[in-house]
């Protein structure tokens, strides 16, 4: 299994809750209990990739409780299972986005089928089918395997080496991202956005360009074409990754 663990929030351990985590820790998957208090969830954060939020009947978590787990999923891209009363857990999934919960589940819990459900989640957070995934198109074949290498601890990188071959990549796959280099021989990323604008199909995918030109005009020239927005060549590692992060958060508001 994955390195990165579940936390249970809870108001307080119970009996049942020990049971549970028992059940979990038993299939191979390390969770830990953590009171819901702001400071307690802000302390375990680390190496979590699924928040069970537990809600005994009658008792739910203080709204603000529910706002920051809310900003902290966003911010890390973890996901959350909800376990409660039918009208406890739609109080507070009216507060959540739904592509934040992975799944509701209704007291009485299955423990069996519950567990099921939490090693099934973290086989998929450990084969990064939860990822956001970002095509890279760039004719510098050594620049492509720089930036592939950035990228694939935190998303999905699938590289293409001329506008042609992202084209043809695009007809049988997806797409959350398209870094594109601006100056590209026989198909260029101006022309490759126009045709990726011209198809319904890729005409949503948002485009970032890659451009090696700093100068006012040739910035100006990028801009005039209305990607989402342009990253220069000499970006650094954990500037464009702190870009990206914030790109993608922006995009769920």
């Amino acid at each position: 299994m994955s390195e990165q663990r579940v936390i249970l929030l809870g108001e307080k351990q119970t009996f049942l809750i020990r049971a549970l985590i028992k059940k979990i820790k038993d299939s191979n998957v390390e969770c830990d209990f953590v009171t819901w208090t702001i400071d307690n969830i802000n302390k375990n954060w680390d190496n979590t990739a699924l928040v069970i939020l537990y809600m005994d009947e009658g008792v739910r978590p203080h709204e603000d409780v529910v706002h920051f787990l809310v900003d902290k999923m966003d911010e890390t891209g973890n996901m959350m299972m909800i376990v409660g009363e039918k009208g406890d857990a739609t109080i507070v999934k009216n507060h959540i986005p739904s592509d934040l919960i992975y799944k509701t589940c209704y007291r009485p819990v299955n423990n069996d089928e519950f567990t099921e459900t939490v090693c099934d989640f973290m086989q998929k957070v450990e084969l990064g089918e939860f990822k956001k995934s970002i095509l890279v198109v760039d004719d510098d074949t050594n620049y492509l395997g720089i930036v592939r290498e950035w990228l694939k601890e935190d998303y999905k990188v699938s590289m293409a080496n001329s506008g042609l071959q992202a084209i043809k990549w695009l007809g049988k796959n997806k797409a959350d991202l398209i870094l594109l280099d601006h100056e590209m021989p026989v198909t260029s990323g101006p022309k490759v956005l126009e045709m990726l604008r011209s198809d319904p199909e890729t005409a949503d995918i948002p485009v970032i360009f890659l451009t090696g030109k700093s100068d006012k005009e040739s910035v100006m020239s990028v801009i005039a074409l209305k990607p989402e927005g342009y990253f220069l060549k000499t970006i650094k590692k954990d500037e464009l990754l702190e870009n990206l992060n914030d790109f993608f958060i922006k995009r769920k508001v």
